[in-house]
């Protein structure tokens, strides 16, 4: 019981301060400032539900893609902590990645930016993707998958819900609330990174041993 607890507690955090719905809200506010309510509500359903077939799609089929380019799921994971230590340098910083989305590109995309920037990268970018591999990695039986798609919901659902209430969620905790948030959230990323690292760094070493 206390494993599926643990992989619940951790498919949960990893994805909620991975996807980060606090630092995609003034990205998703400037977006769709000129949108009427109807056809915000309408763009946020439809990157959601995107990001959510996006994770289940890379996370069900990981293991076609470490067959097809002959890859090990320890590689991955190093790959994969190196993405998040770098994603949470930024986030402890309180900055957004400059390359996640430009003016340019929302003027590009203006016409459908519910799939890409906002769902694709921004909610669903290579950090959830990498995570959705590698959990569902572990997850060896029918219990652990349940769990991952449950707790992949509850997180695009807070997700929702955040974005829905952007403005008035950043007026309420202003510049510095906001800046502390994400500093916390990107602890947590740095931590999750380091354990992803280790995890995949420690069979090489043992081969090495042996």
């Amino acid at each position: 019981m206390n494993e599926y607890i643990n992989f619940a507690l951790l498919t949960f955090t990893s994805f909620f301060t991975l996807i980060n719905p606090l630092a995609v809200m003034p990205i998703f506010m400037t977006m769709t400032t000129n949108l009427p309510e109807n056809q915000k509500i309408k763009t946020l359903k439809k990157a959601i539900f995107v990001s959510f077939i996006t994770i289940l799609l890379f996370g069900f089929l990981g293991q076609l893609l470490f067959i097809f380019f002959n890859i090990s799921v320890n590689s991955f994971r190093i790959v994969g902590g190196v993405i998040f230590f770098l994603m949470g340098m930024d986030m402890l910083k309180a900055r957004i990645s400059p390359e996640k989305v430009s003016k340019e590109e929302i003027k590009t995309y203006v016409n459908d930016i519910s799939v890409t920037p906002l769902a694709i990268p921004m909610i669903c970018g290579p950090g959830a993707i990498t995570n959705a591999i590698v959990l569902m990695e572990d997850a060896n039986n029918l219990i652990f998958k349940l769990i991952f798609i449950v707790s992949v919901t509850l997180v695009l659902t807070l997700t929702y819900l955040i974005l829905y209430s952007s403005a008035k969620i950043t007026k309420a905790l202003g510049e510095v609330g906001n800046n502390v948030l994400m500093r916390l959230m990107g602890l947590i990323v740095m931590v999750i990174a380091v354990e992803f690292f280790f995890a995949g760094f420690a069979p090489f070493i043992k081969s090495l041993i042996k």
